[in-house]
């Protein structure tokens, strides 16, 4: 739309605010709702607000920010809350930073949090630290507009000084303070919640996420490439519709070339709940909570919309950002930038005897991965050893874990696994929450050197060894991101999730599931590149019992 030329839009247009929808007129001047005129006779498509995921990691997208816009715009997102979170705990400040630059290549609304949690607990390494001072220097600024997620609640809950610290700094900008605290219940909850925290998208139950609600925290509902708590949690729209968001968390890029916020929206639909409220829970819920810019289809608002084919189908025609045309019919209309180079990665390849593990016991202790969930359980097995040393097991699905320490020379850390199923080979990542250290499993120990050191050679991504094969897609961007096109990458990415599946993972996401099993403060048990951790007592744990 150019400059000073008024231009009309007709529709049924979805008045959030208002809680309407009716037959008018919309006119844009300028990147601005000009004028709205309610009609007698309008056209049938539906003009909606543009959409927010109210809680992502863009770097869980394996894109740059410019990149994530490009495929999440052609959904009819619009805005993001995002948390940097993975970045900094990589690069610091730094990290923040080139989010922030890269960011503002494209008309998109990027809405940066300050990373509460760098690193996330002291029972890992990673690339940085971002203390009180850092976070103030964050907060007063007016480009960030929250405090991102308090991963430490047992900090918050035992009143550690530097996370009260944090807190503090966040509500004297007054600014939210978004939570992050799964299974968390009773006394416990009341005492987070009190601290000032208004958020959670760690529910993983309909009663948790109610009880949380009736003490006033706002319930985000996440569907992303591994944790999936929209079937769990969706139920509360019908009696709470002001305390629900929608969200992704994690979105892996094949996934986001699919879909986003709009499929949430599309299976809420499906099951009957008011239009207006899953309308809300997408676009004015997350603006009025975290104060943010992008329009709601009011008169002086900016002109962030988009067109849809029904309320019934709720097929995304065509976004505009700002009056700008960004997407149409499943096509990105915002062109590809190139993006700079920045990382953190110091450590030498390892040998297969570094993953050597001395059988020292008869029972030993096992992740067991859940599908479609961040949380693990675990169980006690006999070991399989060969010449005095604990193996793979492919017929009991007990697989070998590796953390890899990337900023700097140690010794790795080893554990076992269930419910990958891998037959043969190993699959490995860089992008293992929250430090992202080198994470690997395999079936045995020359396959996780050989994945493990494709990763030390490109300085990060994922990559996949089999029994004839080796593939690897490089995310030299932090160790978490491609500076290439969002669509190649998403296109690469399918090829190496198809492979792992090909190797035996029944897992919908294996390289996604493979990434939270180094995110401590997720219970029951993960593993850190310092050793095996129980994350329900926040301490590390022996292999054996």
């Amino acid at each position: 739309m150019m400059d000073g030329v008024i231009v009309k839009i007709s529709g049924q247009i979805a008045d959030v605010v208002n809680g309407r929808i009716f037959p008018g007129e919309l006119y844009v001047q300028d990147g601005r709702i000009a004028d709205i005129h309610e009609v007698a006779h309008a056209e049938k498509q539906l003009i909606v607000p543009g959409l927010v995921d109210s809680h992502i990691h863009i770097e869980s997208s394996m894109m740059v920010p410019s990149e994530f816009a490009r495929l999440a715009s052609v959904h009819g997102t619009v805005a993001t809350v995002s948390d940097p979170h993975e970045i900094a705990n990589v690069l610091g400040m730094r990290g923040i930073d080139y989010m922030i630059e890269n960011a503002e290549k494209v008309p998109f609304y990027f809405n940066f949090g300050a990373p509460s949690c760098v690193p996330a607990t002291i029972f890992e390494t990673a690339g940085a630290h971002l203390g009180p001072a850092e976070i103030e220097d964050l907060l007063k600024r007016p480009d960030i507009k929250y405090l991102s997620e308090m991963m430490n609640y047992p900090g918050v809950l035992n009143n550690d000084p530097e996370v009260m610290q944090k807190i503090k700094i966040a509500q004297k900008f007054k600014k939210p303070i978004d939570g992050h605290a799964p299974g968390l219940r009773g006394e416990d909850a009341k005492a987070y919640i009190k601290a000032g925290i208004s958020t959670d998208h760690e529910c993983y139950s309909y009663n948790e996420a109610l009880e949380k609600i009736k003490l006033g925290m706002k319930i985000l509902i996440r569907e992303g490439s591994a944790a999936k708590n929209f079937d769990a949690l969706i139920e509360l729209i019908a009696e709470f519709p002001e305390m629900i968001m929608f969200c992704s968390d994690d979105k892996h890029p094949d996934a986001l070339v699919k879909n986003h916020i709009d499929e949430l929206i599309r299976r809420a639909l499906d099951r009957h709940y008011k239009p207006m409220d899953v309308l809300r829970a997408a676009t004015l819920n997350p603006v009025r909570h975290y104060c943010l810019e992008n329009g709601l289809l009011q008169k002086g608002d900016y002109a962030d919309f988009i067109i849809v084919n029904n309320i019934r189908d709720f097929e995304v025609k065509r976004t505009y950002i700002k009056g700008q045309k960004v997407a149409e019919n499943g096509k990105s209309l915002l062109e590809f930038t190139h993006s700079d180079i920045i990382n953190h990665f110091d450590c030498d390849y390892i040998n297969p005897d570094d993953l050597n593990v001395p059988a020292t016991g008869n029972s030993m202790r096992v992740i067991e991965v859940i599908e479609g969930q961040l949380i693990t359980q675990h169980s006690f097995v006999k070991p399989l050893v060969e010449d005095n040393c604990v193996c793979s097991d492919t017929d009991r699905d007990i697989l070998k874990l590796v953390v890899v320490n990337r900023y700097k020379n140690s010794m790795p850390a080893v554990a076992f696994v269930r419910n990958f199923e891998l037959k043969q080979g190993a699959i490995a990542s860089t992008v293992a929450h929250d430090s992202h250290n080198i994470i690997a499993v395999g079936v045995d120990d020359t396959s996780i050197k050989r994945a493990v050191n494709l990763l030390i050679q490109n300085k990060g991504g994922i990559s996949l060894v089999s029994d004839n094969d080796h593939m690897v897609l490089p995310l030299p961007v932090a160790g978490l991101m491609s500076a290439q096109n969002g669509y190649d990458v998403a296109e690469q990415y399918v090829k190496i999730d198809d492979a792992a599946k090909g190797m035996g993972s029944t897992l919908a996401a294996p390289f996604m599931s493979l990434s939270f099993l180094a995110l401590l403060v997720i219970p029951e048990l993960k593993l850190s590149d310092k050793g095996l951790f129980d994350g329900k007592n926040f301490k590390f744990v022996d292999l054996f019992s």
